[in-house]
């Protein structure tokens, strides 16, 4: 097993039930486990584990610094130490967890992924965020740039302004981090069929989601054999808008490994 990085921000929220499952929470591009903080505390009967994945916010420092998705899928299972879970993934963090479980399906014991890319499958939607990567891979020369339109984009311009420097100067830190992520998607081949894991899984989406978000998801869902939850009102950062539906949605991923 390989170790955990060192540096690597780690966060375990154990319930006085030892005997509790456990579920691993992995989050996207430019995001962090914080952002997962009004979902864990609707998940109080859980043994919760939060990271945050090499090159963003407390783990911005963590070396070596991850360049592929096998990177962050060792470094998911050296959290585990082991120790079988569920796993739940938004976004990126969705398509981590799948590899993890291609990987190891006797430590990953089922799956949860929200609006998750799977780029290299032939169905994927064209009109895609990694499509709209390109346009942020072509500021190789200036991953600060590449983060702030990420973020811009995400939250709008207006909210971006209103963000305080020290926030934004910590985002524009983590562009190398967010252009791997998305060379990692372009250059990954087909690190796994959705067809052929070998463990229970839910997919989600946001009702309001963008409609190749949605669309994706779906076909996720139908190419996986896996249910198709639907988070009302939510768009892609459900975690973040909806916390306790995205808590239940957690719940249901756990539920499966039964």
């Amino acid at each position: 097993m390989t170790p955990v990085p060192r540096d690597l921000y780690v966060l375990e929220h154990e319930p006085y039930d030892e005997h509790a499952p456990i579920v691993l929470l992995v989050h996207g591009a430019m995001d962090r486990s914080a952002a997962f903080g009004r979902v864990v505390q609707r998940l109080a009967n859980l043994h919760v584990i939060v990271y945050d994945r090499r090159g963003y916010a407390r783990s911005a420092r963590a070396q070596p610094a991850a360049s592929t998705l096998a990177d962050h899928a060792a470094d998911l299972l050296a959290i585990l130490d082991e120790r079988p879970a569920a796993v739940v993934g938004h976004s990126y963090g969705g398509a981590t967890a799948m590899l993890a479980a291609r990987l190891r399906p006797d430590l990953v014991r089922s799956l949860g992924v929200y609006e998750s890319p799977v780029p290299w499958m032939a169905w994927w939607p064209t009109e895609s965020a990694e499509s709209a990567g390109a346009e942020l891979l072509a500021r190789t020369d200036d991953p600060a740039a590449a983060a702030e339109l990420f973020v811009s984009r995400q939250l709008g311009q207006a909210a971006w302004d209103d963000l305080p420097e020290p926030t934004r100067a910590e985002r524009r830190a983590e562009g190398s981090a967010l252009l791997a992520d998305l060379r990692s998607l372009r250059d990954a081949g087909s690190p796994f069929d959705p067809a052929e894991l070998a463990v229970p899984m839910i997919v989600g989406r946001g009702s309001v989601s963008a409609s190749y978000q949605r669309d994706a998801a779906a076909r996720l869902a139908e190419a996986a054999h896996a249910d198709l939850v639907e988070i009302d009102g939510a768009g892609h950062g459900a975690h973040t808008t909806h916390p306790q539906e995205f808590a239940d949605f957690v719940r249901r991923a756990v539920e499966l490994r039964a």
